[in-house]
């Protein structure tokens, strides 16, 4: 027995030596197999910590997410929508904070369905009688919930609206609604398009929507934009009814959880929802702080103690304190609670009846930030190929910065469609000479396609436009006349120019235009100054220049004047600009009395008189068209003058001198500009006054010599001076200074050959000369120098 055991042991460690040699031949295979499983085990936990951290839903955990995704069914998106959805979030929605204006838009959409079916079934909302949209973002865990207590999706909704590309469900409810003859609020709806819900890919990798409809149970579906899964919530009905969608939001993203930026986005662009929209917020108040329970007794034993060593007067300071004591502490302290965003008023979907002018004021001040009333307003329902409710204003003051802005984008109406905000970066939805207009327009029939940035395009824009611009002139028209004043002083050049650009609308701005008058002291219209005509004449005549003052003194109204007619007169940069581009006003046609063509009717007698006049002065005039060729087209004798000698008169195509004064003032036209250069050189016309003295001798000087040479020089100066006085600028500057100071030389008695006496040199200059000789002596040898030593 004790060899079988010695025996038994000796085999036993032949086996351990064998067995250890083995192990040592096979321990890199083992050391790999073990590595292997650890890695799979740290790449698996690794897996499950991802997915904890990238979905976490109230009141499951890890192992509860897992056995849900398990159980979940899944669903691959069809082709278009994954094709729709890359370009979604790629390229076609630029601008990434719509998302919120979408996802708001649909919890709207929910609300008003729920709603709608309430009015003929008020069961519907007993698994909930709140109507609201909710927004509570999670910073912890980079999610922001929107929830909403609508209608709420089936499971079949959830893949017929979330894994079909535009179909959101409300196309076909409006149908059945409509079948039903319950469309009292039916055109509210919003959500038509059914891609909005996409653009929350914008800024998420990952969404959640938790939902229940009163006909389902609550279900989960989720997405990370490539496929989505849904199941049935192991939670239960804890939303009792509506949707939540949950935003996982990608780390350049994570601005879209701070409240501040949530608000600015709700006021923006849902602050019109019908439904209140609340945000899960905090806020910092003062309340009083209670003592703590634990520290009383050992505070009061204290004072207790101390008290009975103190003399009567410590007792009353001690008195004194104790009152000091029990007056409450105030601290800080952070409370949160649901805040609620949206508190303005929709007044343009009320009737106008139905709103004061306290309320039209408000809400003017809640949307365009001014501090003052509107100066005008008009609330208004068009119909007929678009249908759209409009409330428009007209500022007191215009930004100083208008006209440097002018033709830009404006951002002063806002576009609304069924009460949701789409863009206020319109180019054309008032023409550029009524961009001060404040406003909203909101449309119920305007489509909301994939890309709303380019709704501007649809051709119900320019509908809507054309109504605009007449119902804002319709205003204009009926501001009262105290307060029409104010009006025109601050946009009379918009109302110019819009007579240069905007045709279809020309007769009626003309009947808002106002000028200045000849005759009047107030501004007057068109229409008053036609009422005002004398029975035989047939223009309209008007005088332009840069001032009031140089109007008035024009020698063009003269003779207009002194028989009695009147003249507009036009002091602002656009006025001229502006009417000529009115060839009438009521069958009178205008006349600029600057420009050729200007006649009197004055009966065949006074035709007569002007016939012999010209017969008289004909050999003047043709002697000046010799002499001023190259200056002037022609010399003839004028009608209009009865003080000035002469006046320098346009074509009839021609610029006037306050146009030219205009065009080279113009910043932005180019120097070389062939336009500019052909109406700037065009040759003008020389018109005489026979009856001035100064004409009559230069009539008698010529007949006498006509090769005198002080009637040439004097008509020369006198067609310069008309050049200045008709409101044209010298090209020669110099040689008519020339000109004015020979001819005080000669009024004088001084001869033109005289020249200014030479000016005495100072002992200063005479030295600083000499000194500058003899450097020059200096280096004009030594140049002799280097020249010869070169030879």
């Amino acid at each position: 027995m004790k060899n079988f055991c010695i025996l038994a042991v000796a085999l036993f460690m032949l086996a351990g030596l064998v067995s250890a040699s083995e192990s040592e031949e096979n321990a890199g295979t083992v050391d790999n197999d073990l590595g292997a499983s650890r890695e799979a085990s740290r790449t698996d936990h690794e897996a499950v910590q991802r997915e904890e951290e990238a979905i976490k839903i109230d009141g499951l955990n890890i192992a509860q997410m897992k056995e849900l995704r398990d159980k979940a069914e899944k669903f691959e998106f069809q082709t278009e929508v994954n094709r729709m959805m890359k370009l979604i979030i790629n390229s076609l929605y630029r601008n990434k904070e719509i998302y919120l204006r979408e996802l708001i838009s649909n919890a709207s959409d929910a609300l008003d369905k729920i709603r709608l079916l309430s009015l003929t079934d008020k069961s519907v909302l007993d698994t909930n009688s709140e109507l609201a949209i909710r927004l509570k973002a999670d910073k912890e865990n980079k999610v922001l919930h929107i929830m909403d207590s609508g209608i709420g999706m089936t499971k079949q909704d959830l893949v017929n609206n979330l894994g079909t590309i535009a179909k959101s469900g409300t196309a076909e409810f409006l149908g059945k609604m409509q079948e039903a003859k319950n469309a009292q609020d039916m055109n509210d709806m919003i959500g038509q398009f059914g891609v909005g819900f996409y653009s929350a890919y914008l800024v998420a990798n990952t969404v959640v929507v938790t939902t229940k409809h009163n006909d389902d149970k609550q279900y989960i579906w989720e997405s990370d934009s490539s496929s989505y899964s849904i199941v049935e919530d192991p939670r239960g009905d804890t939303l009792k009814r509506g949707t939540t969608v949950s935003l996982h939001l990608k780390d350049e993203a994570l601005d879209f959880l701070e409240p501040d930026t949530i608000k600015t986005l709700v006021k923006k662009y849902s602050q019109f929802i019908n439904f209140p929209i609340y945000l899960w917020n905090s806020k910092v108040v003062q309340v009083d702080a209670d003592e703590d329970d634990d520290e009383k007794p050992v505070k009061e034993d204290a004072e207790k103690d101390v008290s009975e060593d103190k003399t009567e007067d410590e007792d009353d300071a001690k008195v004194e304190e104790d009152a000091d004591e029990k007056k409450p502490k105030k601290i800080d302290k952070t409370v949160w609670d649901w805040e609620v965003l949206n508190d303005s008023k929709p007044i343009w979907t009320l009737k106008p009846s139905e709103v004061d002018d306290k309320e039209y004021s408000e809400f003017y001040k809640t949307l365009t930030k001014d501090n003052q009333e509107p100066l005008a307003k008009i609330h208004f329902v068009a119909e007929g190929e678009v249908t759209f409710k409009s409330v428009l204003f007209i500022p007191k003051v215009q930004p100083s910065d208008s006209f440097n802005r002018y033709g830009t984008k404006s951002d002063n109406i806002k576009l609304y469609v069924r009460r949701v905000f789409i863009t206020d970066k319109f180019t054309d939805m008032m023409p550029n000479y009524l961009s001060f207009i404040r406003g909203i327009v909101d449309s119920d029939d305007l489509p909301l396609n994939v890309s709303r940035e380019n709704l501007q395009q649809h051709k119900l824009i320019k509908v809507i436009k054309k109504k605009l611009v007449r119902k804002v002139l319709d205003m204009i028209k009926k501001i009262p006349k105290e307060e029409y004043e104010k009006f025109w002083k601050e946009y009379s050049t918009n109302m110019k120019l819009g007579l240069v650009d905007d045709v279809q609308n020309r007769a009626r701005l003309s009947k808002l235009l106002l000028f200045r008058s000849s005759t009047q002291k107030e501004y007057t219209s068109l229409a008053d100054y036609v009422s005002r005509m004398k029975p035989n004449q047939q223009h309209i005549y008007y005088i332009a220049g840069s001032s009031e003052d140089e109007v008035r003194k024009s020698p063009f109204v003269e003779r207009l004047e002194k028989k009695g007619y009147e003249v507009l007169q036009l002091s602002e940069a656009a006025d001229e600009y502006a009417i000529s581009s009115l060839s009438e006003f009521e069958g009178k046609k205008f006349q600029n009395v600057a420009k050729e063509g200007f006649t009197l009717n004055e009966g065949e007698k006074a035709k007569e008189r002007m016939e012999q006049l010209k017969t008289t002065f004909e050999p003047l005039v043709k002697w000046l068209n010799d002499i001023l060729k190259d200056h002037i087209s022609k010399a003839q004798v004028s009608e209009r003058l009865t003080d000035s000698p002469c006046a320098v008169v346009a074509s009839l195509f021609g610029w006037t001198g306050n146009m030219e004064r205009l065009a080279i003032s113009n910043a932005h036209q180019k120097s070389d500009d062939p336009q500019k250069s052909y109406y700037l050189n065009q040759k003008k016309s020389l018109e005489i006054n026979p009856r001035h003295p100064l004409i009559r001798e230069l009539l008698r000087r010529v007949e006498v010599n006509s090769a005198d040479q002080t009637a040439k020089d004097i008509a020369l100066m006198m067609y310069r001076t008309a050049m200045l006085r008709s409101g044209y600028m010298l090209k020669e500057t110099a040689s008519f200074a020339t000109s004015v100071e020979h001819m005080m030389r000669k009024t004088l008695g001084i001869s033109v050959d005289e020249v200014p006496e030479e000016e005495e040199m100072q002992e200063e200059e005479v030295a600083n000369n000499d000194a500058e000789e003899r450097v020059s002596d200096i280096d004009a040898e030594d140049e002799k120098d280097e020249e010869h030593d070169e030879l």
